[in-house]
């Protein structure tokens, strides 16, 4: 008879104690141990053969590095991020909040490739479910098996008779394993569960995608070994009151962890957004005030983004300053500066700054462009409708340079601006290699000369 014992688990972290403790010695959480019964020296049951060959040392420059071919997705945005497709026998966790598209992107990467046959497991739809998905994003692949499944066991053996090129688990805390006695979604089940996944994409050269939940703090729900266990950790953010979704990579061992996808959710499912900058910016016919563009980076991808700002008098005693998409407590500094170096008054004034699209940037390069808005809409004059905008405001004023400058100017350029305003503090700019005006400032002063006269 096995031996049966319990133990107890850190739902944030993962650690284990031997008796209950109120408050978690790794991560400092109070309350969060719970008690799961654990069976040993059970044998494992797997559908796919291993054969344990004893390794041996070996000198590193006698080792031959084999180039691996990426798989290459249909989907571009997701080649990107994961730096050129992906890489036979990775194990992929995909995580993101309730209802902002994960399992829809999964599913359209199961049936929009009809020439690998991929298997899609899900632990949490049905088979009807799943096909109505599928008839509404509209595509149709025969390669493509749906699997309604949570036993672990059971999904190796499927995955033993159709042999797929991808599997997608829909969703790893809806599996659980007959070795272990606790419920799905428990600590000691997900570490399990993706410990055999694991095993099998490396033993049979299957890349496995995981789709895993988010807690109420943003972090990827269960055991924080598991994003170490995986390969790739892929985040899928965004409003579900906004139409954008960015798709980041937060760990890559095979490729750049600052590269950035968009899509946008529309009718059909999730489309991808190949030119991001020309769908942020407003194109209107009239020039208005409080509005400028700022070139700034989402990781290794630089994007125009318009900055909206409304100026007006406080209609009560205290003033409201109010952002959406900035830091309040840098729009509060800016103000500052501009008030003591500038001498503009806006202390008795109300402010109100958007960045459009449903975007939270923190770059400190759209710091100028948020100035200009400002400025725009107090004195009420427009800013040139083709003129963008990068720097950082420092507290004395200076306009510092920021980093991967040329990117910027190229993107503005692409998109058909005439005149760009960067800190005269950038190295290495010369106009003669640009068709766009470069305007070069070094206090916040001159920028305001260039903009307004």
């Amino acid at each position: 008879m096995s031996k049966i014992k319990s133990a107890f688990f850190c739902q944030n972290c993962g650690q284990e104690a031997a008796k209950w403790l109120g408050k978690c010695p790794s991560c400092k959480e109070w309350n969060t141990f719970v008690e799961e019964r654990i069976e040993k020296n059970v044998p494992q049951v797997v559908a796919f053969s291993t054969t344990h060959a004893k390794s041996k040392p070996q000198n590193i420059q006698v080792i031959n590095r084999a180039d691996t071919p990426r798989i290459e997705l249909k989907d571009q945005e997701l080649n990107r991020v994961l730096g050129g497709g992906m890489v036979p026998g990775s194990l992929i966790l995909f995580g993101g909040e309730p209802g902002i598209g994960k399992s829809t992107l999964m599913l359209q990467l199961a049936i929009k490739d009809v020439a690998m046959k991929v298997l899609y497991v899900s632990g949490e739809e049905s088979e009807q479910q799943v096909k109505m998905r599928a008839e509404r994003i509209g595509i149709t692949n025969e390669q493509c098996f749906i699997l309604t499944e949570t036993h672990l066991q059971a999904i190796f053996e499927q995955a033993e008779e159709v042999k797929p090129n991808l599997l997608i688990i829909d969703s790893i805390q809806t599996l659980y394993s007959s070795d272990i006695e606790s419920s799905p979604g428990s600590v000691s089940q997900i570490k399990e569960c993706t410990a055999q996944l694991l095993r099998y994409s490396k033993t049979t050269d299957v890349p496995v995608f995981l789709i895993g939940h988010i807690t109420k703090e943003g972090s990827l729900a269960g055991p924080k070994v598991l994003e170490h266990m995986v390969d790739c950790v892929l985040q899928f953010e965004g409003d579900r009151n906004h139409v954008y979704r960015l798709l980041r990579t937060v760990k890559n061992r095979f490729g750049s962890t600052n590269e950035l996808g968009i899509y946008e959710m529309v009718g059909s499912g999730l489309r991808e957004v190949l030119d991001p900058s020309d769908i942020l910016i407003t194109h209107q016919e009239n020039s208005l005030s409080g509005v400028s563009v700022a070139a700034t980076m989402e990781g290794m991808r630089p994007l125009l983004v318009e900055i909206q700002a409304l100026v007006s008098t406080a209609a009560y005693g205290t003033p409201q300053r109010s952002s959406t998409g900035f830091d309040a407590k840098r729009l509060n500094m800016l103000l500052a500066v501009m008030e003591k170096r500038c001498g503009f008054k806006l202390a008795s004034k109300d402010v109100f700054l958007n960045v459009t699209g449903g975007l939270k940037i923190d770059d400190p390069a759209i710091d100028l462009a948020v100035v200009a808005a400002v400025l725009s809409s107090n004195a009420n004059l427009p800013l040139g409708r083709k003129v963008a905008l990068a720097g950082e405001v420092g507290l004395s004023g200076e306009i510092r340079p920021v980093s991967r400058i040329e990117q910027r100017i190229s993107e503005a350029e692409k998109l058909g601006f005439d005149q760009i305003v960067i800190s005269k503090y950038c190295k290495g700019i010369s106009q003669k290699n640009h068709s766009i005006s470069i305007e070069f400032c070094g206090k916040m002063e001159e920028a305001v000369k260039i903009l307004f006269g």
